[in-house]
């Protein structure tokens, strides 16, 4: 389980280790607002982020993708907190982990297969809308210097690449943190810092068990909290797994990576922090920085922690102005472009789910709820067009009538399909050719039964043409 394999670690060490470097650094003001979402103290998060992190380098599946302290995590966690305090929070966050863990060994992540590209298409653009409306009371607070240090930023985060072998060797994001805060340093300028966001820990995190009653009580209260969790964390980090395998062209253990978010979410609740998830902004923030492998996840984890812990005051010169600019580019990067572009040339039912995942995404800033809403949503569509897919011709020669049938004929599509038959008519036999048909389920061929009972009630000898291995199978199953 604890994955040590060379070239998950060591294949890509000059990349990884700068890409970590600006993921640390991008992790600690979202760390911060995702405490205050939640009620509790900024080194809740912290700790929470730190902790994941290193814990996912190690037990995790899908190498370069961050996990830490997530905002959709957060928002579930309000009312515990508030009503129970953060001794039951730790307590959740345990019990979330052990959820995923028993998720991972049933394999869940198979029910990722439901997920349709118009739904990945709209949680990308509303994560993409989400993650740049965030940015907006930071960009509120800026006096005329702080915009100019932030265009400055954007401009040196898209232009850097471009300059000969340097560009490449790089990650332009840490380029633009270290200039702008070399340019602050050296202008004196009084502008808002990383240390402005709250009050940073001074120790490192201890393991410790949360001061709870263990009865039965306790689990009633936290159990409801932790399957939300649980479901949610592992849908976000399945949904950041799909975008990542995309954008690295390489694919990714999900039920080890189900199993590696509840071991990592364990170790965060002995250890003070809240339960988390996979990132997709930090994540693409880490692999288009050139990050490859576990390393850069690690590095992320422990720079992150060194600099909130022992780091405080080199934090005094990093303006909140570059990591603004730079969750500007995570948010241009991340959303589909192309999705606008090709918008006219995409079926209906494709742009319906991807704008009404968008809208409710956006409505209630749960990524969880929106992926749903385009799950069942793109199910219905596809239902729709496989009933409307059944055909019925019919053909009469001597008394005799014959209905060719094309088509999936299952639990909706049946009614359907009864109804393209004529019980009144003054024949002798009736042949049903279904060779370009399927039977799917109980009720299509309980319907089938009905069609065949009622045209011999009238008389009227009926034969069944052309059944599939399948089909014939499962109506034998039934009918014996």
């Amino acid at each position: 389980m604890l994955q040590l394999k060379k070239d998950q670690w060591f294949s890509n060490i000059r990349s990884d280790v700068l890409a970590g470097l600006v993921v640390g650094l991008a992790l600690i003001p979202e760390s911060i607002a995702f405490s205050a979402i939640a009620g509790v103290d900024p080194q809740v998060g912290l700790y929470a982020s730190f902790c994941i992190a290193v814990s996912i380098a190690f037990f995790g599946g899908r190498p370069a993708m961050i996990s830490a302290a997530t905002g959709a995590m957060a928002l579930l966690m309000i009312t515990l907190v508030k009503e129970h305090g953060l001794q039951y929070l730790l307590a959740a966050t345990v019990l979330t982990g052990i959820i995923q863990i028993i998720a991972g060994y049933f394999k869940v992540a198979k029910l990722m297969r439901f997920v349709s590209q118009a739904v990945v298409y709209g949680f990308l653009n509303a994560l993409a809308i989400l993650i740049f409306v965030a940015q907006i009371p930071e960009i509120s607070k800026m006096d005329s210097t702080g915009y100019l240090f932030m265009l400055l930023g954007l401009a040196v985060i898209y232009l850097f690449p471009y300059i000969p072998k340097l560009g490449k060797a790089i990650p332009s994001p840490l380029v633009c943190i270290i200039v702008l805060s070399c340019l602050a340093l050296f202008l004196g300028s009084d502008m808002r810092t990383v240390s402005d966001l709250g009050q940073l820990p001074d120790t490192l995190p201890i393991f410790l068990i949360p001061n709870i009653p263990f009865n039965i009580e306790t689990l009633t209260i936290i159990f409801p909290y932790s399957m939300t969790l649980a479901t949610v964390g592992l849908l976000e980090t399945m949904m950041t797994t799909t975008v990542i395998n995309e954008i690295t062209h390489t694919e990714a253990d999900r039920h080890q990576e189900c199993r590696g978010q509840g071991m990592a979410n364990i170790v965060s609740g002995f250890m003070g922090g809240m339960a988390g998830c996979a990132m997709i902004g930090q994540s693409i923030i880490n692999v288009t920085s050139g990050a490859r492998t576990r390393l850069s996840t690690l590095i992320a984890g422990v720079f992150l922690l060194c600099l909130v812990v022992f780091l405080k005051d080199w934090l005094a010169y990093v303006p909140m102005a570059a990591l603004v600019a730079i969750m500007i580019m995570v948010s241009l990067t991340t959303f589909q472009w192309g999705s606008v572009k090709q918008f006219s040339k995409h079926p209906i039912s494709f742009n319906i789910v991807m704008i009404a995942v968008v809208i409710v995404v956006l409505l209630t800033h749960n990524l969880a709820l929106g992926v749903f809403v385009g799950v069942l949503l793109s199910a219905l569509f596809i239902i729709n067009q496989l009933e409307s897919s059944v055909k019925v011709t019919s053909t009469l020669h001597n008394h005799q009538r014959r209905y060719q049938v094309s088509g999936q004929i299952f639990f909706s599509s049946s009614d359907r399909f009864y109804q393209f038959f004529n019980f009144n008519e003054h024949i002798q036999s009736v042949e049903i050719d279904l060779s370009n048909a399927h039977i799917w389920d109980i009720t299509s061929v309980n319907m089938l039964n009905s069609v065949v009972e009622k045209f011999e009630a009238k008389g009227i000898k009926t034969q069944l043409l052309g059944l599939n291995e399948a089909s014939a199978t499962l109506i034998d199953r039934i009918n014996n």
